[in-house]
């Protein structure tokens, strides 16, 4: 998909002058400019490339996360802790309280 003059977003990018050399060379052997050539690549590149966002924050993808109840019920958990509502343990105290 090529982006229309609204939804583009300019960016300036360092490279190494061997690097804009080679890509020069390469812009003019298809009678582009550097500019053109350089965005024609990372757009394709781009476009190959499957984005997935993966909602479950664990990093071993635990399937727990993966029920919205339980998710849900962390979203409370975190926003009571953000309002002052609730307690945080430490192992210790966890470990007296269930008598382990």
């Amino acid at each position: 998909m090529m982006p229309t003059t609204l939804n583009i977003k300019r960016k300036n990018i360092d490279l190494p002058v061997e690097t804009l050399q080679k890509l020069s060379i390469m812009a003019v052997s298809q009678g582009k400019s550097l500019k053109k050539f350089i965005e024609t690549i990372l757009i394709a590149k781009a476009d190959s490339i499957a984005v997935e966002v993966i909602e479950n924050p664990s990093p071993s993808g635990d399937s727990w996360f993966e029920n919205p109840e339980n998710v849900a019920s962390v979203k409370r958990g975190v926003e009571e802790m953000k309002e002052g509502k609730g307690k945080a343990y430490s192992m210790e105290e966890i470990r007296n309280l269930l008598g382990v």
